[in-house]
């Protein structure tokens, strides 16, 4: 994939200070999520003594750890999921086309990276960015598709969709 496919989205900035004889040194901490909006994301942590070196550090590290998630029509999850990551949990709802992304920091950004256009998501617990982000990308890689499932169970795509429309 080229350059250009990729979109950037800064999750959070943290200033680190480390007191030393002569006073302060500030370092910094850059947290960002980086998709193409078709179904990829990485997630990139990155530090330096400069912002922006810290963001261009963390935008590599997210280039290089990019996962597959599996979308629903390219717009929304095939089913509800939830991820936890330390005290960090989150749960996520499909929805129908036309609802937008009703979800706040850092699931908003996952969902604007990866493509998701219709979803309901609700942050619980820990309001810290990196466990809230780790719980939204676990919660995403549970997720199991209809195509997944038709593998696993030995059965057609039409004869599970059709069961669960059915109900």
């Amino acid at each position: 994939m080229s350059e250009i496919d990729y979109k950037e989205k800064l999750v959070a900035i943290n200033r680190i200070t480390k007191v030393v004889k002569g006073g302060r040194r500030f370092g910094f901490a850059a947290l960002v999520v980086v998709g193409n909006q078709k179904g990829s994301i990485g997630i990139g942590q990155g530090k330096s003594k400069q912002v922006p070196d810290a963001i261009k550090k963390a935008t590599e590290v997210a280039k290089r750890n990019q996962l597959k998630i599996p979308l629903k029509d390219g717009r929304t999850l095939h089913h509800d999921v939830s991820g936890k990551n330390g005290s960090g949990k989150v749960f996520m709802r499909s929805a129908p086309a036309g609802t937008g992304i009703i979800a706040g920091g850092p699931i908003r950004s996952v969902c604007e990276v990866l493509g998701i256009q219709d979803v309901v998501a609700k942050s619980l617990g820990s309001a810290n960015p990196h466990n809230v982000l780790k719980a939204c990308i676990k919660g995403l890689r549970s997720q199991i598709s209809p195509k997944i499932l038709s593998n696993i169970r030995g059965k057609k795509i039409s004869e599970i969709i059709s069961k669960r429309e059915n109900k």
